[in-house]
């Protein structure tokens, strides 16, 4: 698989020649060439899948660990080095399906919806270097170069998400997605060095005679720590503040970002670290199953009242990453028949996932295209002008309700199965989000393609130029809704079908990393209650805002008005944040120190180069240079040493 190598190269070279030379490429021109590499990155990405699932396993049954490339970096000590390379395992190959499918879907659709934007061949140039970033990331060798494309990876995003960087709400939005990250990440890189001291390598498999000249107690501590950086990345709580404030950019960019790859980055990289967390920190792992189920629960609370369409997707990944991190944390052992069955199902709803939620994403892009808004009340009858963007988001809708037979229902139930082996109360807090996902993703449904229409829709049309100037991602081209474009509306269709058919794929063939598979299963019990749970929000949903006039829904804004407006403002936390920043450390901690820093340690050395130049002044006329004050000096000084001899 020598080829593999270009599957990094070929968005490299991308992202380099439409960077330096695209301006004097045509639109048509860098989007076609992004588009073509992307698609052959693709190719080559399923042509990887084809040939490693076909290889023959090794002699214990276990899909074999490819390395087709490697080479030492940084050589620091005789056995401790810092390698790059290609690295291809179960994970590692599903994961070069998703990103690579994902993107080219996104470049795709992005020839419609960016067409005439200004910056159009930096916008490319851009989602090259993120889509280049996450396969390097996915197919790392060590830890060490998981996180240098860790790192490009929050380059890029920042760089995506201020695309309109004359707006202040974009840079603002840039600005907090890598402040916070970057925080988040400093603690995976000390949980890095952590684990290269300590485990004496930065491989995934650490070496065993420093686990047994005490390392492995450090290995808690070191895990840890590498999932706060996770953390940061995948949006959990409490470092999720950024995700909401990140639809400032193009709506394609929400869909890269949100669907398969940043946010899913913490994802993979506790389910690669996942043999080391259970052998040496089965406690750390049950705390991310903890923190997963209250961000999880969080997230979707807040999306059952937000109105921006991007807000209530971008809530709603959030809350779909903890379902994530809720599999891997209940998870006791690698053995499939005790307990590892929540590693098989995170895996598979990262990859159904990645699906839908593009396919939410891009629908959402295209409906913000016809009524150039996001929010849900310019929208509303929309079923009647987009038939092809309804049909296939009301697939996705489905699919995340856990409705059969999309593919969230069998990936969702394998979840939900591994809660309640895990323990009937993680079972049962899960049930109740996976209601609430159902409820508030048809509460969405219901108001852009069902409600009645805003009035006036034709004199909307009148101010539609304001509006998609203010929400900055499309230039506004028509006064009524409309079907997009073929270029728009053909990765609608394909992520469509992918959503319809990706729950049958035999998943757990494909992640068994042990020599034994993973068996899919329905657990009927489990599968009964949560379909009718999701029928019955369905049903709730269908009941509050189908209708024109919503009066169930705004009486339980009236009644419940500070529960209501607290989960509106998302409870509050950004506002803690700014706090936190602006009134204690700003104002009770940095200016303090500032003010000392000014006029003490700034007054000290003030005051000793004024002490300084005033003594220089004097005594400078010691020094003037003049023959006769020198030789008047030494007579004086001659006549007073014989005077002193005389005396």
């Amino acid at each position: 698989m020598d080829y593999t190598i270009l599957i990094l190269l070929l968005p490299l070279a991308t992202f380099l020649l439409l960077g330096l030379g695209g301006k004097w490429m045509s639109h048509r021109a860098a989007g076609v060439t992004g588009t073509l590499a992307m698609a052959v990155v693709t190719v080559l990405s399923y042509l990887t899948a084809v040939l490693y699932f076909t290889a023959p396993r090794g002699a214990d049954g276990a899909w074999q660990t490819l390395t087709p490339y490697n080479m030492t970096w940084l050589p620091l000590t005789e056995s401790l080095h810092i390698d790059l390379g290609i690295r291809l395992d179960p994970i590692a190959v599903m994961m070069l399906v998703v990103i690579s499918t994902v993107s080219l879907m996104v470049h795709l659709y992005s020839l419609g919806y960016m067409k005439g934007e200004r910056g159009f061949q930096r916008y490319y140039a851009f989602l090259s270097l993120f889509s280049m970033s996450m396969l390097g990331l996915v197919v790392a060798t060590n830890i060490f170069q998981m996180y240098l494309f860790w790192e490009l990876v929050g380059v890029s995003s920042y760089l995506l998400i201020g695309f309109y960087y004359t707006r202040p709400a974009a840079v603002a939005a840039s600005k907090k997605a890598f402040i916070v990250t970057r925080f988040a990440d400093l603690g995976f890189l000390i949980g890095i060095l952590i684990y290269g001291y300590y485990g004496g390598t930065f491989g995934f498999e650490p070496d065993s005679m420093s686990l047994l000249t005490g390392g492995a107690a450090m290995m808690p501590l070191a895990l840890g720590l590498m999932f706060i950086g996770g953390a940061g990345k995948s949006a959990m709580f409490p470092l999720h503040i950024w995700l909401p404030d990140a639809m400032e950019g193009p709506t394609p960019v929400s869909a890269l970002i949100h669907a398969a790859t940043m946010v899913v980055a913490g994802v993979y990289l506790v389910a690669r670290m996942f043999p080391l967390f259970i052998a040496y920190a089965p406690n750390v792992l049950e705390l991310i199953g903890w923190v997963g189920a209250f961000t999880a629960f969080f997230a979707a609370s807040i999306a059952c009242v937000q109105t921006d369409i991007k807000r209530v997707l971008a809530f709603s990944t959030i809350s779909q990453i903890g379902f994530m991190m809720v599999a891997l944390g209940v998870c006791t052992s690698t053995d499939p028949h005790h307990g590892g069955l929540g590693y098989m199902a995170s895996m598979f709803h990262l990859f159904t996932h990645a699906m839908f939620k593009a396919l939410l994403f891009l629908g959402a892009g295209s409906i913000i295209h016809a009524v150039h808004s996001n929010e849900m009340e310019h929208m509303g009858g929309l079923r009647k002008y987009m038939p092809i963007t309804h049909i296939t988001f009301l697939i996705a809708c489905l699919a995340i309700a856990g409705i059969p037979p999309f593919s969230g229902f069998f990936s969702k139930d394998e979840i939900l199965t591994a809660c309640y082996e895990y323990s009937p109360v993680m079972g049962a807090v899960m049930t109740v989000i996976a209601a609430m996902t159902a409820f508030y993703m048809f509460r969405l449904y219901y108001r852009i393609f069902w409600s009645a229409s805003p009035a006036g829709r034709a004199s909307a049309g009148d101010t539609h130029a304001a509006v998609a100037t203010a929400h900055g991602d499309t230039a506004a081209h028509a006064s009524h809704p409309h079907e997009s474009p073929l270029t728009m509306t053909i990765p609608l269709l394909v992520l469509a079908l992918v959503t319809c058919l990706a729950g049958f794929i035999p998943f757990g063939w494909f992640v068994s990393s042990n020599g034994t598979d993973y068996t899919i299963h329905l657990d009927l019990s489990v599968a009964v209650t949560s379909v009718i749970v999701a029928i019955l929000s369905i049903a709730l949903a269908t009941w509050m805002y189908r209708g024109a006039k919503h009066t169930f829904a705004n009486y339980l804004a009236r009644r419940f008005a500070k529960l209501h407006r607290a989960a509106a403002h998302r409870f509050y936390i950004d506002e803690v944040y700014l706090f936190v920043t602006h009134r204690i450390i700003f104002a009770g901690i940095s200016a303090p120190i500032a003010w000392f820093d000014r006029n003490v340690v700034d007054g000290f050395f003030n005051f000793l180069a004024w002490a300084t130049h005033t003594t220089s002044d004097e005594i400078r006329g010691l020094q003037s240079g003049q023959i006769q004050q020198y030789t008047f000096v030494f007579i004086c000084g001659a006549l007073a040493l014989i005077l002193l001899l005389i005396l």
